[in-house]
């Protein structure tokens, strides 16, 4: 199974972008994907929080994060391993420091780039479970979230409200292909939530705004929310780019 997950946010200037995304599509993921530990990859072009004020819930966020967590968001690159460890032999300064002149010409283009290796602590399959590729390749849409709660209180209680509440509202919503809860190894953000939907239309129907049918577990979710410190940006919301839907 791909229970480890490395997920890297950036953003690229204008010029040169679809050099580098070239580069990224028929050099780098194929090149990561040589290896055999790694099982998949995802490159995601994510929606800015602008542009999804209109369908995202509106929740009340009292927590920043530290200043020196990067803001990248305009792209997200997701590679699956069996698990978390196989992105640390090598790792990926080590990875970086033996690509080619090229590689490392068009990596460095990056910027506010933020990096996370994740291991996956549970996982549900929704309606659409079958709709993932048979190499694992996560669907069409993917928003993935990455926080830190403030306390331990405030860390129990999201662990409990993912696990009575959110993850098991993803089994039965039209659209979902399935959901998974991680927790960070390397990186700022100690936990994040991975989901996979079919359709940017049905994740907009179905999703955003789901609690506010359940006025009770709608407060629950805003005290959640209130007690942890996402990363900038967070949750990104993307679409694959490759490999091509």
């Amino acid at each position: 199974m791909d229970r480890g997950i490395w997920a890297t946010w950036y953003d690229l200037p204008a010029e040169g972008r679809e050099e580098a995304l070239a580069w990224i599509h028929e050099i780098y993921i194929p090149q990561m994907l040589s290896r055999p530990e790694i099982l998949w990859g995802a490159h995601l072009q994510c929606e800015t929080r602008e542009s999804r004020k209109e369908h995202h819930a509106t929740r009340p966020r009292l927590l920043r994060p530290p200043d020196t967590v990067p803001i990248g968001n305009d792209y997200l690159l997701i590679f699956g391993a069996p698990t978390a460890h196989a992105f640390f032999d090598p790792s990926p300064k080590e990875m970086e420091e033996v690509e080619s002149a090229e590689g490392k010409e068009v990596l460095g283009r990056r910027l506010n780039t933020r990096m996370c290796v994740f291991t996956e602590v549970a996982r549900v399959d929704g309606p659409e479970v079958g709709e993932r590729a048979p190499d694992l390749t996560p669907g069409p849409i993917v928003q993935l979230g990455s926080f830190t709660p403030k306390d331990e209180e405030s860390e129990e209680a999201l662990c409990a409200w993912f696990t009575k509440w959110r993850l098991p509202t993803q089994e039965k919503m039209a659209g979902c292909i399935g959901a998974r809860k991680l927790v960070s190894v390397c990186g700022w953000a100690k936990h994040a939530i991975m989901y996979e939907f079919v359709s940017m239309e049905l994740t907009r129907k179905n999703f955003y705004g789901h609690d506010n049918q359940f006025p009770d577990k709608r407060e629950w979710t805003d005290r959640i929310v209130t007690n942890v410190a996402h990363a900038p940006n967070s949750p990104s919301l993307g679409t694959r780019i490759w490999p091509p839907i």
